[in-house]
């Protein structure tokens, strides 16, 4: 099933597949997998090293435990406070390094899925919203929770708003209600849900059907998705024609048209 197997510091779980993707696997069972700082440093230099091993076409994020993530770790914020500031630098700190995570999920060039078992609440789902793509488990559940106790999850919200409508973003928000993996799919929060047991083979499919892509056309194309997103439509139009000539002049534009027309199977070459 892998090539191999090793751990970051225990809290995160390598594991390269032969097919190209790479799981990393949330493994700090007793906090919930919270995004502590250093899950997020975890998760970041994972991401980073991914960019450019040419062995990797699609990231899959997992956990183990009861929960996905139950966000931020606040036991360690609030030990925070006692520096002389209440702890305004290391609340900085900890938000610009969640942010910048969240981030290199989306600007990275290999799509990264979300595979999703029991809860993910206020980072955790935030980091489910991050993801170009999320399965989950019909058992799983989603919520920003942060109202509840005083502390408004705004972060999250980006993510959160730029996935479901408005409305349904402001009605998590507002009632920190925990929304079910069915609702969650509704809304455009994840992709489908799945029964636990096929949880991991349904993620694993949708990962080796995108990696069996050619891995320049799938960077390009995602890199497009996000950029033309920000733009007014006449803008977006005009970016993405030229993203479309120069995808036409790559090597594999040129032989998966090629390979369409001789009715055969494309060799790609990945640029």
């Amino acid at each position: 099933m892998s090539s191999n197997e090793h751990n970051t510091d225990n809290i995160l779980l390598t594991n390269h597949h032969q097919s190209g993707v790479l799981t990393l696997t949330l493994n700090d069972v007793a906090t919930r997998n919270s995004l502590s700082e250093r899950m997020l440093m975890a998760l970041s230099d994972a991401l980073d090293a991914a960019v450019n091993d040419a062995d990797v076409r699609v990231i899959v994020i997992a956990s183990n435990g009861p929960a996905f993530s139950a966000g931020h770790n606040l036991k360690e914020l609030t030990a925070g406070r006692d520096a002389d500031d209440n702890g305004r630098a290391y609340f900085a700190k900890i938000m610009n390094l969640c942010a910048q995570m969240m981030q290199k999920i989306v600007n990275h060039p290999k799509p990264v899925i979300a595979q999703v078992s029991g809860v993910a609440t206020a980072a955790g789902c935030q980091l489910v919203a991050s993801c170009d793509l999320a399965i989950a488990e019909e058992s799983a559940l989603f919520s920003t929770p942060g109202v509840n106790i005083g502390l408004f999850c705004s972060t999250p919200m980006v993510a959160l708003s730029r996935n479901v409508s408005k409305k349904r973003a402001m009605e998590m928000l507002l009632t920190g209600d925990m929304v079910n993996a069915s609702r969650a799919a509704e809304i455009g929060l994840i992709n489908y849900a799945v029964a636990a047991d096929e949880l991991e083979g349904a993620t694993m499919a949708l990962a080796q059907k995108i990696a069996s892509k050619s891995a320049m056309t799938v960077a390009t194309g995602k890199t497009a998705f996000y950029q033309q997103a920000q733009m007014n439509l006449d803008e977006a139009y005009d970016f993405a024609a030229q993203v479309m000539v120069d995808n036409m002049l790559a090597h594999d534009a040129k032989e998966g048209i090629g390979a369409f027309i001789e009715k055969r199977e494309p060799r790609w070459k990945h640029k």
